[in-house]
């Protein structure tokens, strides 16, 4: 692409809000070839300190972030936000959230905005960011309907139909981590159940609650594992218990993700996040439970790795208002 073409492309200031960082960036969004991100910057998102103070900080940037594209000379065309907890797309009021961001619920993100700036404003959930950036610009470029799971800290999920984030009726569709499985029973998920969730047992976390158990119950021969990366790195080095509960956690995700795709049928599921640097462990199981689980119309969907990395939130938010502002 020549350089007047992309400069000729639609930039828009975007946030990606989550419980332990909010970053921004400039993203370009090209008509052909991929998106760029420029003028990436951080802030802790300190937590404790409220959600009031949370969106207040988020604006500042917001102003620092504008005075450095007019001091480039880069046009923002709109301002797109991947929020963590459930925002409404339409008000801009974070409608729930968990305490891992207390005060963040009934916060009023358009309206902040709008005090400091004349410019649109899009918000969306930001594992829904995620997805939209995989769909429109990453792994599920191209597909009708990308389903797209996140298996990180927890896990969630975004379906993107025709290039638009399918929300459901109460802003919650895409929660991947909080369908049942029988080896999630018992251990607490982040929703407050105990009988049987996948994410408390396929997450990171989960992975490691898992692992740490069962060396628990087997008498203490193996010492407790400090997060899921050090189960897959025992895992690697030969560890039998570690295999065993790679395998059984990845094989219980994928018979999950199997019905989603039962549900969905999807033309493509992109997994994304920390735990899909696993290794091949981790991926033979996950492909052979969601080959048990899925119809013979789905079976051959492809299971394939997000390409974006950390820029993904931040394309999709991009994405997102993009979408916004093509169909007004």
């Amino acid at each position: 692409m020549s350089a007047g073409a992309r400069a000729a492309s639609p930039v828009y200031l975007a946030f990606d809000i989550g419980g332990t960082k909010v970053a921004s960036g400039f993203v370009t969004l090209p008509a052909d070839g991929g998106p760029e991100v420029t003028a990436r910057c951080e802030i802790p998102t300190e937590a404790a300190r409220g959600g009031e103070d949370l969106k207040n900080r988020i604006v500042a940037l917001a102003v620092r972030q504008l005075e450095r594209a007019k001091a480039e000379g880069v046009e923002i065309a709109g301002v797109g936000i991947a929020a963590a907890g459930v925002p409404d797309s339409e008000t801009g009021e974070i409608v729930s959230a968990t305490d891992i961001l207390p005060g963040w619920r009934g916060q009023r993100i358009y309206d902040a905005f709008a005090a400091v700036t004349d410019l649109p404003v899009y918000m969306i959930g930001d594992v829904g960011a995620h997805g939209m950036g995989e769909a429109t610009y990453g792994a599920g470029r191209g597909a009708g309907v990308v389903l797209s799971i996140g298996v990180g800290t927890g896990i969630g999920g975004a379906i993107v139909v025709g290039g638009r984030l399918f929300t459901g009726a109460h802003g919650v569709a895409g929660h991947a981590g909080h369908v049942p499985s029988a080896l999630g029973r018992g251990f607490l998920c982040s929703c407050g159940t105990r009988e049987g969730h996948i994410e408390p047992v396929a997450s990171g976390t989960g992975l490691k609650d898992l692992y740490n158990r069962r060396c628990a119950e087997a008498g203490g021969e193996n010492l407790p594992a400090a997060d899921g990366a050090e189960v897959a790195a025992r895992a690697a080095a030969g560890e039998e218990l570690a295999r065993r509960t790679l395998a059984d956690s990845a094989r219980a995700l994928g018979e999950c993700v199997g019905g989603m795709g039962n549900l969905i049928d999807p033309d493509v599921i992109v997994v994304s996040g920390s735990v899909v640097k696993a290794g091949p462990i981790w991926w033979d199981a996950l492909r052979a439970g969601f080959a048990d689980s899925a119809l013979a119309l789905v079976r051959p969907t492809p299971l394939v790795e997000g390409e974006l990395g950390g820029a993904a939130p931040l394309i999709g938010a991009a994405a997102a208002i993009h979408g916004r502002l093509g169909a007004q």
